[in-house]
């Protein structure tokens, strides 16, 4: 086993606060000052999060500055790229995107794709800090809801009418870097029907500064990853083109399961703060459609819930972290939702004997696709310890909420703050001072 906590935890949350004001740019965190040096959309959410306790004004800045890189199309891009900084590949160039659509702003260079739209929990987090200080700090986060407000709501349009043409109450995603688990098992058979045309030639910053290869995906992997750019390139990021154009298509059960709850989360925030009914009304139909949309995914006796392949019309039957999305979102049957608490308690995840700390692991430890070191192929990512953590609270499952944070926290107290952890030794892995990591630490602690 590994050995229990080095820090207490008041040295570990000094040093997650200290490790997030060394990644702190001015205006926008660092989502990690080596391998990712600009703003990642769901890391600054979660970046927004671990500020908060540290200071309300600060995390709302972090929003403020992402959302400040909103398309006119609503969509929350899934890079904000620092000014003057290199040291990522693709970079603003070869995305071009101010070159090739009149959505992407002039102001700020971005990506052409998104993530997963975990930020109406930031903002709730927010409020929820600001109500506990003083008047001013209260006033700051009123008037951050104030002139936000409406970019949010236009952010779960986007993805609600855009991402769901066929209204099947699930989000479509054309890259898998758009789920956030970029290599996960879950994309293999949609990426093998991906055949690369001609693709630019490029060089990879990302196994550069991690020159482990067994912790990286691979450059056949790449080539199929910036061949997909090359052809939303040709689309002109077009809403309604990609979904023709795109040879990866796949609506993912995760990413519209977080999104069924940010509607509900968002609605909530609405009512208590009397924005406009009218907004409140679409996004509580959204978080019921789009929690429907997950439901019929689901195994009829284990609960799992599965992704559809657009392009191959199949289901995709993985044993990774996604299938317990249902778990997030609710509107399970009782005896479904019973049996898939099982799954995920029992020996194929959090109950396997050999896991150094009872978290899930990014993919099930017997799976044939389980590689314990490899990306969202096997370790486990103390971001999606707290994303389950958070929602098993608010879902009133307060015993199984603390186990996570207390074993998060086990993990944690080594103090790397790795992007990833393999799942039987607790080694760090990844990129070190990971801020998402650092800032889950800091919310637990808060």
């Amino acid at each position: 086993m590994p050995h229990d906590p080095s820090f207490a935890p008041t040295q570990l949350a000094a040093r997650a606060a200290y490790l997030l004001r060394g990644n702190d740019l001015g205006v926008m965190t660092t989502a990690a000052p080596l391998l990712y040096p600009h703003m990642w959309s769901w890391d600054a959410a979660f970046v927004a999060i671990g500020l908060a306790p540290l200071s309300v004004e600060r995390a709302v800045v972090e929003l403020d500055t992402l959302l400040s890189a909103q398309w006119r199309n609503g969509m929350i891009p899934h890079i904000v790229f620092a000014n003057g900084v290199d040291g990522y590949f693709p970079g603003p160039a070869r995305w071009a995107c101010s070159a090739l659509t009149t959505d992407a702003p002039r102001s700020r260079h971005t990506s052409g794709i998104t993530q997963p739209p975990v930020h109406a929990i930031a903002v709730q987090r927010i409020l929820d800090r600001a109500r506990t200080r003083g008047r001013s700090t209260r006033a700051v986060a009123e008037a951050f809801l104030d002139r936000r407000w409406s970019d949010l709501v236009r952010w779960h349009r986007w993805l609600a009418e855009s991402r769901d043409p066929n209204g099947h109450g699930r989000v479509t995603m054309y890259h898998g870097w758009e789920s956030g688990m970029d290599n996960s098992p879950r994309w293999d058979s949609a990426y093998a029907n991906v055949i690369p045309g001609v693709v630019p030639e490029y060089q990879r910053e990302d196994n550069k500064i991690n020159t482990d290869a067994s912790q990286r995906p691979s450059d056949m992997e790449y080539d199929r990853y910036l061949w997909l750019l090359e052809e939303m390139k040709a689309a002109r990021y077009d809403d309604e083109l990609l979904s023709k154009a795109m040879s990866f298509a796949v609506e993912d059960v995760f990413v519209s399961a977080i999104f069924s709850v940010a509607c509900q989360v968002l609605a909530e925030i609405g009512e208590d703060h009397k924005r406009p009914r009218a907004d409140v009304k679409d996004l509580y139909a959204w978080a019921d459609r789009f929690r429907s949309g997950v439901i019929a995914t689901t195994d009829e006796r284990t609960g799992a819930a599965k992704d559809y392949d657009l392009r191959a019309e199949k289901w995709i039957t993985t044993e990774t972290a996604a299938q317990f999305a249902p778990l997030l979102c609710g509107g399970l049957p009782h005896e479904r939702e019973r049996a898939l608490l099982r799954l995920l308690e029992g020996p194929r995840f959090c109950g396997h004997p050999d896991l150094a700390y009872a978290l899930i692991p990014s993919t099930s430890p017997v799976s044939r696709d389980f590689r314990p070191r490899e990306y969202w192929r096997g370790p486990v990512w103390p971001v999606m310890t707290w994303l389950f953590s958070w929602c098993f609270a608010r879902r009133g499952w307060a015993e199984r909420s603390s186990t996570l944070r207390r074993e998060g926290l086990r993990q944690a107290s080594d103090g790397t703050f790795a992007e990833y952890y393999e799942p039987f030794t607790g080694e760090p892995l990844g990129s070190m001072q990971q801020s998402w990591t650092a800032a889950a630490v800091l919310d637990w602690l808060g």
